[in-house]
Parts: C-alpha cells; structure tokens; sequence
C-alpha cells in the first residue's frame, strides 16, 4: 500500500462535524495523506506522518469533490432555440422536453456515449468527481433502457426516468404510459439503476401517478428519488417524504408543511439553482429551508433545456448570491449534501476511510468559489486518490 502525503495546504476542507471549526472542519496551514485511493490521515502540517512520496499543494486550498446528486447527461440535439425564446420572453414550460426525445431516439448508441462522456469529463474538470445522471429523454422500453445502459458505462450513480413526461405516443392514454414505466420499461431498466425518480409536476405526473411509479421501482429494489415542486405548489415533496425518497429534488414553491416534512425527515431538499438561473423562475428559498434544519443539496441540474451547465462552482455562486446561502453552507451543499442525497458515506468529506477525491484551488480559501464567480479555480483535481 503506497501512500502520499499532500502538503503546503492553506485552508482545508474536511466537512468533519468532529472538529471545532464548524460544519465545514476547516483545517488551516493542514496536510493529509493518500493511501492507494482512501484518506489516511489529516490534520495539520506540522503533526504530518512519515509517507513514500509527497506533493506540494503550493499553498492553495483543498475541498472534497464535488458530488453532483442530479443531471440528464443521456441525450442528444440541441435546444438553443427554446433558449433564446426564453430569454425574449417566453415563460418555460415542461414540454420542450419532446424536442430532445425525438433527438435522442434518432442518436446512435456511440452518439449517446460520446456525449456522456464528454459532459462528464467537463465536470470533471471543474472538480466534480461523483455525478449522478438518468435516462428521460427515451421513453420507450427501448430507448429508456440503452440510455441507463450507457449511463451505467460511466458512474454508478444511475436514475431510472421514465417517468420523465408522458410519452408522446401516450399522449391520449396517460395510463397506459404509467402502466408502461411500472411493468415492461421497468423489468427493461431496473438492472441497469440504482435509484428510480419521477416529475411529479402539472404538464407530468400527478401525486397518484407518481406514487404508483416509486413504489413500483421500490419493489423492483430500485431507490426513491423525485422531481418535486419545480414549477407550481404540489404533492412531490410530501410523497418524497412519505415513501422515505432520498432527495426531493428542485423545491422551488414550498408550503410550511412542505418544510417542515423535509426538516424532520431524512430526505434531502436538492435545490437546483442552474434551472432557475436558466429559465428565470423563483429562486428557491433556501434559508428558509436550512432554518427549519432540513439538509440541502446543491446540484447543477445538467440538461439540454433547462439548465445547460456542468459547473458546481457556478451553482455555488448562485445559491450565495440569489439563495441566501453562506459560502460555508454552500460548499458543504455541494460535497457533503450531495453525498447525502446519493445516501452516500465514502465522498464528499476528507475525513479517514473517505475515498480521495481532492479539489484543489487557486485560491486561499473555498469562499474564493463565491467570492470569484465564473474564475476557473480549480486547478488540479484527484479521484479515488489518482490525480486525473
């Protein structure tokens, strides 16, 4: 078992509730130390241990990386169309989805593949080293599966969506379709997912829809996550809650009990700040989610239509500057929180056992990330103790 030891690190990021220095577990003039593609050890520099090799941090800060809990990577077109209408003046409507799944079914299998791989490696870049993403843009059985296939070639953080929109297809027969994405679609694609999601949203999938749609992929041994509240008051968030979903995913139009459900559960609020940012809705509230002591995520949200961004640094930004965030809170939201809405323990912290995923910034801080929006500052990245 070899092991490194990363020193010369001004600020770092631990995101251990141990320590005293906050939720954060911030780490100042501090070193840690790889081994094979697991932290060992941190702390400060001085108390560092004896290791094979070492590589200097050149006195910038370090963070975990970032766990990107909710994206659409599996599509093809384009949709710059829609957003330019948009941005002249025409309010966002769940329906541009249609013009995406006509593309994706069109794509070759290598097409699909490529673009995976493609938004994937941009992420990372930017120092996002765990992304979840789903199928949704298929909607037949066929379609629906290849999609999670090809997914499941690249992160093990896999979303069943064919509960995504009605297909068009079904246009007339929404049962039919419900009856579809329960049975034969999902016989086809439970093999390939870990978790199965619905758009509980008008213009989607009701409450009773979308109820039978999660307790369906829960017995296939599917987990729950879901689309909740995005574009009107609605029951997602409530049947999060209920059937014990990991994430509630957008909780943009909230009611009291909607929080107060979230706060004393253990379903995460994933708060998706690209989507509002890209079609210019409501931002979601969340301090007042974070009041109540509910646990946020935040994730880019990543698709053709609504929010065409890879960038955690971005939705870090836009959560301090429009969301009412802390830097502190909207850094731990983006590492830790998205690990917890993945209900994952190894990512997301620097903490021993953890798996080595390192951010590494040229900056002296993480509030930098904030404090220099759309600066690329992440300079060196590190998955699973390897530096990529």
């Amino acid at each position: 078992m070899s092991s490194t030891l990363v020193h010369n690190i001004t600020t770092l990021v631990t995101n251990d509730p141990a320590r005293e220095t906050g939720p954060l577990g911030l780490i100042q003039n501090a070193a840690l130390v790889v081994e094979d593609d697991k932290i060992a050890w941190v702390g400060p520099a001085a108390d560092a241990p004896p290791t094979d090799t070492a590589h200097d941090a050149h006195g910038r800060a370090v963070i975990p990386g970032f766990v990107d809990s909710h994206s659409h990577l599996v599509f093809a077109g384009d949709r710059t169309a829609e957003f330019n209408a948009r941005m002249s003046g025409q309010a966002y409507a769940a329906g541009g989805i249609r013009t995406t799944v006509a593309a994706t079914r069109a794509a070759s299998d290598e097409e699909l593949g490529d673009n995976v791989a493609r938004y994937l490696a941009e992420a990372l870049r930017q120092g996002t080293t765990t992304l979840e993403t789903k199928s949704g843009y298929g909607l037949t059985v066929q379609d629906e599966a290849r999609a999670l296939r090809i997914a499941a070639e690249h992160t093990d953080e896999v979303t069943y969506l064919g509960a995504h929109i009605v297909a068009p297809e079904y246009a007339d027969d929404p049962a039919g379709y419900v009856a579809l994405v329960t049975g034969e679609m999902l016989d086809a694609c439970a093999p390939y997912a870990r978790w199965v999601d619905v758009f509980c949203e008008k213009g989607a999938f009701d409450g009773d829809q979308a109820r039978a749609i999660l307790t369906a992929g829960q017995a296939k041994g599917l987990l729950a996550r879901v689309h909740a509240n995005q574009l009107t008051y609605g029951p997602g968030v409530q049947l999060a809650v209920e059937l014990g979903a990991a994430s509630a995913d957008h909780c943009t139009h909230l009611t009291d009990a909607d929080v107060d459900a979230l706060a004393n559960s253990a379903t995460v609020a994933t708060l998706l700040p690209g989507a509002e940012f890209s079609t210019r809705a409501q931002w979601p509230d969340a301090r007042r989610l974070l009041d109540a002591g509910a646990t946020v995520a935040l994730s880019t949200d990543c698709n053709p239509g609504s929010s065409f961004t890879s960038s955690m640094p971005f939705c870090i930004a836009l959560a301090v500057r429009d969301m009412k965030m802390t830097p502190d809170e909207a850094i731990w939201s983006a590492t830790a929180g998205g690990a917890a809405a993945l209900r994952r323990t190894d990512i997301g912290r620097l903490t021993p056992g953890a798996r080595a995923d390192l951010a590494f910034l040229d900056a002296p801080s993480h509030v930098h990330l904030a404090y220099r929006p759309g600066v690329p500052l992440v300079s060196e990245v590190w998955r699973a103790g390897r530096r990529v």
